[in-house]
């Protein structure tokens, strides 16, 4: 809450404006009484909040906004209006989390302006790419270069350094413009002055460079916020409309397909019994070899792996199960739960392994305690998970699994646990990972349930 900051006041001095149903009589009060009464009663009406849509500032305090890293004066109230103030800014976050909906607003500009609209952001980090920024960017100074020459998708409502906005619907600085985002699972949407400028999923965005220095692009909720950059610039009028949307077991979100049908074990092999659960060695066996070889896999997998309503279910005995196709890069999604002391994994490309296991049943096992989400066989990146973001034990949880060229970033119950974290070659630590290779669901020797496994494959230049 930042009702109590002592914050400077801007340097631009705004008139005191009249609100609510007194500002409408003040504005009319100069008509006869027939045409005050109706000009009044209609623009009172016209003023009113669009259906389903609640403010987000109260037009005189920062109630319910949090500011993180401030730096000079801040950011402030006057006359109805939030202000980022010259020389100062931070981010000035919701206290809410949001994760479908459509913002509208008003913004005005001076000369040069920079600032950005913040979206399913976390509170710490840097939103641009622990979230995602909408760019709010004077245009004039942009074009004649006064932050040098900007790529297409540094300029305003861009999705700042993925996807470029169209460019020419901002007003002059100085006046107002109105804008409405709208973030519809994947798909972004950016509308100024009227003029769609931005309509565009963010799988579109391929380049496994900006998907590893972007992880905020697969955060489904976050909070809204404006970040600043010394730049004075002023808002109101913001109201935001949630949008609901609902989930059902087995069916892929769109830009997915089901790896798991929810039905059969159809589109699944057993693991081949050792050596030849190592890639390298699988890879050298003969065309008889590997037919015999797969024959025998898959016949212990149907006799430890079954469906029961809609669940992969593990007996606790026999290998993993793996995917009869191989994955190069990609987005995964994986529900699963585990018993008290359980202890599981996903192989990517056939390497272990992103880990499940316990963290909370004493005693704990192998450093179970730092959580699930990591790559547990790594020796010279990172091993451990930023956080413990496992769901108590008998609960599902779900993994959102990155795979982009040799890293990944893996996100835990919505929390992101790896970013950015190379995936070492188990098999042979002299090599990079795989270039592509079979998911696999790997047990040791405890019950495990598994769902709502889908999978988005990202096309490689």
């Amino acid at each position: 809450m930042l009702a109590g900051l002592n914050i400077k006041s801007p340097h631009t001095k705004m008139k005191e404006h009249p609100t609510g149903f007194t500002a409408c009589l003040h504005r009319v009060k100069l008509f006869p009484v027939a045409v005050l009464v109706t000009a009044a009663l209609t623009s009172c009406v016209t003023a009113q909040p669009e259906p389903g849509f609640v403010p987000l500032f109260d037009g005189k305090t920062l109630a319910g906004w949090t500011l993180v890293n401030p730096h000079g004066p801040g950011y402030g109230v006057t006359n109805g209006v939030i202000y980022c103030a010259l020389g100062g800014g931070g981010n000035l976050f919701t206290e809410k989390e949001f994760d479908d909906f459509i913002l509208r607003f008003e913004f005005k500009l001076e000369d040069g302006s920079n600032n950005g609209i913040g979206i399913r952001a976390p509170l710490g980090g840097d939103a641009s790419y622990a979230g995602m920024e909408i760019q709010i960017l004077e245009e004039g100074a942009a074009l004649s270069g006064k932050w040098g020459k900007l790529h297409e998708e540094q300029y305003h409502g861009s999705v700042y350094d993925c996807i470029a906005a169209k460019k020419g619907a901002l007003k002059l600085p100085g006046q107002w413009n109105t804008e409405e985002i709208t973030a519809r699972g994947r798909q972004i949407t950016v509308v100024v002055n009227g003029q769609t400028i931005l309509d565009a999923s963010l799988n579109s965005v391929t380049d496994p460079a900006k998907l590893m220095k972007h992880p905020g692009l697969f955060r489904e909720r976050g909070h809204i916020g404006f970040l600043g950059h010394n730049d004075y610039l002023e808002f109101r009028n913001l109201r935001i409309k949630e949008l609901p949307h609902t989930d059902s077991d087995n069916t892929p979100p769109e830009g997915f397909n089901a790896l798991f049908n929810g039905k059969n074990l159809d589109g699944w092999k057993g693991l081949l019994k050792g050596p030849n659960d190592n890639p390298i060695k699988r890879a050298a066996l003969t065309p008889e070899q590997a037919i015999e070889a797969q024959k025998e896999a898959d016949e212990d997998m149907r006799a430890h792996w079954r469906v029961e309503n809609g669940e992969f279910v593990f007996d606790g005995k026999g290998r993993s199960l793996c995917t009869a196709k191989d994955y190069a890069n990609f987005e995964m999604l994986v529900d699963w739960k585990i018993p008290a002391h359980g202890d599981s994994g996903i192989y990517l490309r056939g390497s272990p392994q992103v880990q499940i296991w316990d963290p909370f049943t004493q005693p704990q096992k192998h450093g179970s305690e730092v959580g699930s989400g990591a790559f547990y066989n790594n020796e010279k990146n990172p091993r451990i998970p930023l956080k413990v973001a496992d769901k108590p034990i008998g609960e599902w949880n779900r993994f959102r699994i990155i795979m982009a060229g040799d890293r990944a970033h893996v996100y835990l119950n919505g929390e992101l646990v790896v970013r950015e974290t190379v995936l070492e070659n188990f098999w042979d630590r002299s090599q990079p990972i795989f270039p592509s290779g079979q998911i696999e669901l790997q047990n040791h020797n405890d019950p495990l349930w598994f769902k709502n496994i889908y999978i988005r494959e990202i096309p490689q230049k």
